[in-house]
């Protein structure tokens, strides 16, 4: 009984097992064959040409440009000192909830709409009001704050 019986199968599956040695093999070679290795720095090198494009020729020593080491800035350029903007700031209330505490305003100059919360009020407000405000920088953007109401003089 300690014959081994050969099935269709277990053929099969050898020949396959050969058969992908055999390539790995190959695909070896070829790549031993083919690889970059040995080449002189002159084929790796790649240039640009006046176009942008990358080519195996290099540039014409003739056509080459001067730079002169005094002309290079490195440093960032100054700015005009700017006026720092008014802290006090004049808009209409657009929105406000007492109930939940907060609203908006819109100021007259910028248009932007500026977060107020009900604790910095310094007297009550109501839509549509004429308000003065200063503003600070919250967690989400501008806040309003020390709210007044404008009093019209009559």
């Amino acid at each position: 009984m300690g014959r081994s019986v050969e099935t269709f199968s277990k053929k099969e599956r050898e020949k396959k097992k050969s058969k992908k040695q055999q390539d790995k093999k190959e695909k070896a070679e070829d790549r031993k064959a083919n690889s970059g290795k040995g080449k002189g720095l002159e084929d790796m090198m790649a240039y640009i040409d006046d176009d942008g494009n990358i080519t195996s020729t290099p540039p014409d020593p003739s056509k080459r440009k001067k730079i002169v080491i005094d002309d290079i800035q490195i440093s960032v350029p100054k700015q005009e000192a700017m006026a720092p903007p008014d802290p006090f700031r004049k808009g209409t209330v657009t929105f406000f909830n007492e109930s939940k505490g907060f609203g908006f305003i819109q100021d007259s100059v910028s248009q932007e709409s500026v977060f107020v919360h009900i604790k910095a009020l310094e007297e009550p407000i109501q839509e549509n009001d004429k308000v003065s405000f200063e503003t600070e920088q919250g967690l989400k953007g501008l806040s309003a704050i020390k709210v007044k109401k404008i009093v019209k003089e009559k």
